[in-house]
């Protein structure tokens, strides 16, 4: 067997996989830290999220993660802290090429999404001449090639979003639709009760029109018997853990055994 190689963004092999409807495992983390975040990436996940909206991660935090990456078969994937251009420009530059955008309500905010990540032509992107994605200068034919690398999943969290999806999942340069559960659930009225069965028909809608747009879904599921029933349901790109989920049960398991 050929061993697993790192992750590299030229060309986004993770991209590909995303758009071609591969299954596509990935975890969340969130504890900030580049050593958990590289023992994390030697799991072997498909993916690993770097959260900058419910995490304690801002530029500055993000880039020793990166660097715990570089040898790490996984997929940077970030989420920003909202849909803004000037934010999602500063994690351009700094290395991510594949971003989770909240909070995508309408396909204006799809598209601006999409155009925040792209240069002028296909977008609003700002330019700098060297900086840490194109290695400071020396990718080759970077601006040329950088919008055919980035990968753009947009998270539909809210009743908005639902009414609207159709026309989200429609927008060029969409990737993905991602659900997220908690929020979707709090804004339909079951606050803390993803499971409650409109909700579930909602995801189940959710995904049938990625589907039928022919575009990939996917979902945060920590408990395993809501991940395996996402993807039995079509949902190819799905979190199935977080670092902070496994190291608080894991630390509680160990305390446990002493009592």
């Amino acid at each position: 067997m050929t061993p697993a190689q790192p992750y590299s963004a030229f060309p986004n092999q993770f991209r590909r996989n995303l758009i071609a409807g591969q299954k596509l495992t990935g975890c969340w983390c969130a504890l900030g830290s580049p050593i958990s975040t590289e023992v994390l990436g030697l799991a072997g996940f498909d993916w690993i999220l770097l959260d900058g909206e419910h995490a304690p991660n801002d530029v500055l935090s993000f880039i020793p993660q990166l660097m715990a990456l570089k040898d790490s078969v996984s997929a940077p994937v970030v989420r920003p802290a909202s849909n803004d251009a000037v934010l999602i420009k500063r994690l351009l530059d700094i290395g991510f090429y594949n971003f989770l955008v909240p909070f995508v309500e309408s396909s204006e905010d799809a598209a601006r999404a999409v155009a925040a990540t792209r240069y002028p032509g296909a977008g609003m992107r700002g330019v700098s001449v060297a900086h840490r994605s194109n290695r400071y200068g020396t990718v080759k034919d970077y601006q040329q090639i950088i919008n055919d690398n980035i990968s753009v999943i947009v998270q539909i969290e809210s009743t908005l979003a639902l009414s609207n999806i159709e026309a989200i999942a429609a927008v060029e340069g969409v990737d993905c639709l991602f659900v997220g559960p908690s929020d979707l659930a709090a804004g339909m009225g079951h606050l803390g009760n993803a499971a409650d069965p409109a909700v579930q028909a909602a995801i189940t809608r959710i995904f049938a029109v990625a589907k039928a747009a022919g575009k990939p879904s996917g979902i945060l599921a920590p408990a395993e018997t809501d991940a395996r029933r996402y993807l039995e349901m079509g949902a190819t790109f799905v979190a199935v853990g977080s670092d902070l989920g496994v190291f608080r049960s894991g630390t509680q398991a160990l305390r446990d055994k002493y009592l």
